[in-house]
């Protein structure tokens, strides 16, 4: 059903909250993929970490989608679940070392749209989203090392609609903030180990309730991007990965934006595409080294929203 989110603005779906996906950032690249887009919902963009600068169009997923969670080994980047004309329950794979097309090579447990993702040095995780009306509190894993399904390996407090954005410490996934029904927008963040399966738990708060929001990661901290109240927000929330606990608001993004996609370098977030009052093409960047607002540093190659983010 439509589901106004802000600003007057209806969504037809779930809506995609993106993540960082690895503990210690991407070395050369962040990457954003697939996403609602009149230039086509399939595009693998690619833009440098090394100088600020616009991306570049560097391939395909196996299908248009959006609503897609992302995940990065340290040579892959991965899209799961979201929707191309149904829901979804794939998982794409695409190569860091070559501009390329992505193959299918797997299935989460459940197709689902927005669920929000993780990534250990070993495996990716898909966690929370829905097929509405069935919405899903489930953690899927799957492997790096080969291509495979995912397995669920635990389950969330909150069953998540509309799934948080999705952070990655050395040891454990985290998925803060999104909407557990139609209705509730929440604040939680939650967290699960990646070195056993088991169910997540409630180690603190954002601090604000927000959905359709990014997520970045640092080494030592997690980040929650812009997001909607559902009125759009410009809070750049941050949480440390040491000790459980709330977030607080460290920055701003350059504009009020929702239904952003999140990608993680060693030194610094960025937050891609989204919905301020129409789709944009932005690319901010915010500093991991002290707090402060995001800055305006590129482009993608379309406007987009609901895409993956995934960094290599």
């Amino acid at each position: 059903m439509p589901i106004t989110i802000s600003g007057g603005v209806q969504l037809t779906g779930p809506v995609v909250l993106t993540q960082s996906s690895s503990s210690s950032g991407g070395l050369s690249n962040g990457y954003t993929s697939g996403g609602d887009s009149s230039a086509g919902k399939d595009i693998i963009d690619k833009f440098p970490f090394a100088s600020d600068g616009n991306a570049t169009d560097v391939g395909d997923l196996t299908a248009g989608r959006e609503y897609v969670t992302g995940q990065s080994s340290s040579a892959h980047g991965y899209s799961s679940g979201g929707s191309p004309t149904s829901v979804s329950s794939v998982i794409d794979k695409f190569s860091f070392s070559a501009d390329g097309n992505a193959t299918d090579v797997g299935d989460l447990t459940q197709a689902r749209n927005s669920p929000a993702g993780s990534s250990s040095s070993d495996n990716g995780y898909s966690a929370g989203g829905s097929a509405y009306p069935i919405i899903s509190n489930v953690i899927d894993k799957f492997p790096f090392a080969s291509d495979d399904n995912a397995t669920d390996v635990g389950d969330l407090i909150l069953q998540r609609l509309f799934s948080g954005g999705g952070n990655s410490s050395a040891t454990n996934g985290y998925i803060a903030g999104g909407q557990s029904d139609a209705l509730t927008i929440v604040n939680n963040i939650e967290k699960y180990p990646f070195s056993s399966d088991t169910n997540a738990s409630d180690v603190g708060d954002l601090s604000v309730s927000k959905t359709a929001v990014s997520g970045q990661s640092s080494a030592d901290n997690g980040y929650s991007s812009g997001g909607s109240t559902p009125t759009r927000i410009t809070d750049i929330d941050k949480f440390s990965f040491a000790s459980d606990g709330n977030g607080s608001d460290v920055g701003d993004l350059t504009a009020g934006n929702s239904n952003l996609t999140g990608q993680s370098s060693t030194a610094s977030g960025y937050a891609s595409g989204g919905y301020t009052t129409t789709r944009v093409t932005t690319i901010d960047k915010f500093p991991f080294a002290s707090d402060g607002n995001a800055s305006d540093v590129g482009d993608l190659t379309r406007s987009c929203i609901s895409a993956a983010g995934q960094q290599g």
